[in-house]
């Protein structure tokens, strides 16, 4: 599909009145998901776009769900990730959260999360492939975990590769919020010369409800999409995702109001609106035709059934605004 045409249909779903967000001074709205057909159930996705042209998905659940699609419309669902959880997976919880995927140096790489739902006995893995294709992963272990006398949690990771070729590592939920750690490219585990724990968004009074980091550099700064609030609730669910950006990797990231992440910051990306109740879980991916939000939200057409959402983003203004 052209470039031009995947834009058309990821805007078919989206009113007139939607699109003068993306215009400067205009009020504040909140598109509806692109159109996307076949298995489209789907808890935190990440997706990647091979150099062949095919789309590959995974997402929460058993041993890390998949889903493929030539066009990024219509999806089927395969194996999953893992025909066989690793042994260690059990002392921990008996499926993965929140793979994150990425390629480099000819590899697709894998993060994920094993633990259970509201425990910070908590830990990330990593796994490898020749192909990013189910069966085809090798796992590689523990790469960071928490206790349950730990103030983070260590779940939905995501990794972040920096112009110099730094590569870091985004997670956490709730308690003391989200957390950064330094990665050793050679092994894809955390660098032994720098052990430092760093704190880039956190909500110190109130509810603790953030997660699911996503860091993207673009137009020089470093940007933080982060899930706010309640998931996992149907439509009870107050997911929503917002954003902060640093001109440092580690922070500290400050809101469109000026205020840090790290003090109940964040400006709003996507909220409910409609049917489309608690959209979160969120990543951050460039195809041929810009940069998307990659998301589940609950339909609230549908039993409050969890369901995968796609659409672009601009940039224009210096935030990045759904559309």
């Amino acid at each position: 599909m052209s470039r031009t045409s995947r834009t058309r249909t990821a805007l078919l779903a989206v009113p007139a009145a939607v699109l003068l967000a993306l215009v400067p001074g205009a009020a504040s709205a909140y598109p509806n998901p692109g159109a996307v057909t076949g298995d489209v159930v789907v808890h935190d996705p990440t997706m990647i776009r091979t150099s062949g042209g095919r789309y590959l998905l995974y997402s929460t659940g058993g041993g890390l769900g998949y889903r493929t699609s030539t066009d990024r419309i219509a999806f089927a669902a395969g194996s999953d990730a893992f025909p066989a959880e690793p042994g260690w997976w059990s002392s921990y919880a008996t499926e993965a959260w929140a793979p994150d995927i990425s390629y480099h140096s000819g590899k697709y790489l894998m993060y994920y999360a094993v633990s259970t739902f509201g425990s910070n006995k908590s830990a990330i893995g990593m796994a490898g492939s020749p192909t990013g294709l189910p069966g085809s992963w090798t796992d590689y272990g523990v790469v960071y975990t928490s206790t349950t006398s730990s103030d983070y949690n260590a779940i939905d990771p995501n990794l972040f590769v920096d112009d110099n070729g730094k590569w870091w590592l985004s997670f956490g939920s709730w308690w003391t919020g989200i957390k950064m750690i330094q990665i050793d490219p050679a092994t894809g585990k955390q660098l032994a010369s720098n052990t430092t724990r760093y704190s880039i968004a956190s909500r110190p009074t109130g509810t603790k409800a953030v997660e699911a980091p996503y860091v993207v550099k673009r137009n020089g700064y470093y940007y933080l999409f982060a899930s706010y609030d309640t998931c996992c609730a149907g439509t009870s669910s107050t997911y929503k995702v917002k954003v902060g950006r640093a001109t440092g990797v580690t922070g500290p990231y400050y809101d469109k109001s000026g205020v840090a992440m790290t003090n109940n910051g964040g400006t709003p990306v996507l909220e409910s609106h409609g049917s489309v109740i608690g959209p979160g879980g969120q990543s951050i991916m460039n195809d041929s035709d810009g940069d998307l939000i990659v998301y589940h939200y609950y339909d609230g057409n549908d039993n409050g059934t969890p369901k995968l959402g796609i659409n672009l983003l601009n940039w224009s203004s210096g935030w990045p605004v759904a559309y």
